[in-house]
């Protein structure tokens, strides 16, 4: 029992910080002092040192060899994939269209669980999918401009955030496995290695030439918030999660990140609330409910 509670309250206080993640993103790529991909780097070499750190206090374990490259493939599908789509996102998407798209990770999730745990597509479940589906589409067809802003949706913005909660729920499901084998440190601290590698050949000329001195203030801050709490503590709570509870509990989660995501974008005057998102949410969430609540196989 209190493993699950341990796993069930890691998993809330990440979801909770990528409600936050959302907003400060938003913010900072908005500005377009540095692209995604640089900023992708600095986040993956900072969080990445932070765990390498970590692990040198720690009792030295042992990867097998044959783990490595299913390690190399979760960091690419969990961490390289999922934030590249999250970044390019952001800046063409609202705070409260990102949070409802991104709602839509526990349906993928059933689509993997079917796959790999043979666990049933009921009629319930189908008609959730086909409830949710038609909320994402209400929402596009509501919220996207022509025009672009810091306040509005684009087409390729909604397209990147689906893209990005595939990704995420495909890494939820895929390699629990191997994330059980092994200390959360240890994990963690490879997949930024490989995440570095990624990114470095890409973000290495950009990084060398960027003028740091923009980075000042508000940016400064977000940054450190990027790296510490949006990666570095939320990629420490989220393999905490999955140890001790299923994938789809995992997923579940996804709903404290809109809630979050929402309240303070209407607070800081970043979105506004209108029917038309109100119905789109509504369709949504309660797609994922009846998708979620549906009878299992035993």
């Amino acid at each position: 029992m209190k493993e699950k509670t341990t796993g069930h309250l890691a998993c809330f206080i990440a979801y909770a910080i990528f409600g936050i993640n959302i907003i400060v993103c938003k913010d900072l790529t908005s500005s377009r002092l540095i692209s995604p991909i640089a900023l992708f780097c600095i986040r993956s070499l900072g969080a990445g040192l932070l765990f390498w750190i970590i692990s040198s206090f720690l009792p030295k374990e042992k990867v097998e060899k044959k783990d490595y490259a299913k390690i190399l493939a979760a960091s690419l599908l969990g961490f390289f994939l999922t934030q590249m789509t999250f970044l390019i996102a952001i800046p063409d998407i609202t705070p409260m269209d990102c949070s409802i798209v991104s709602s839509l990770s526990p349906i993928y999730t059933m689509f993997i669980a079917a796959y790999a745990l043979k666990e049933p597509i009921t009629l319930r479940k189908a008609g959730g999918v086909a409830i949710s589906f038609l909320g994402v589409i209400y929402l596009i067809m509501n919220s996207v401009t022509s025009t672009g802003g810091t306040t509005e949706t684009s087409l390729t913005g909604i397209l990147l955030m689906i893209a990005n909660s595939l990704c995420f729920s495909l890494y939820l499901g895929l390699f629990k496995p191997v994330i059980a084998k092994y200390s959360v440190i240890t994990f963690m601290k490879w997949i930024f290695l490989f995440a570095s590698v990624f990114s470095l050949p890409l973000a290495g000329r950009e990084l060398v030439t960027f003028d740091y001195s923009l980075l000042s203030g508000m940016y400064l801050w977000e940054l450190a918030f990027l790296i510490v709490c949006s990666t570095f503590i939320t990629y420490f709570l989220i393999p905490l999660g999955q140890k001790r509870i299923r994938p789809t509990l995992v997923s579940m989660y996804s709903y404290v990140q809109p809630i979050i995501a929402i309240a303070i974008s209407i607070w800081v005057g970043m979105d506004s609330l209108s029917w038309q998102k109100v119905l789109a949410g509504i369709m949504v969430f309660g797609g994922v409910v009846l998708v979620n609540y549906s009878r299992s196989a035993k």
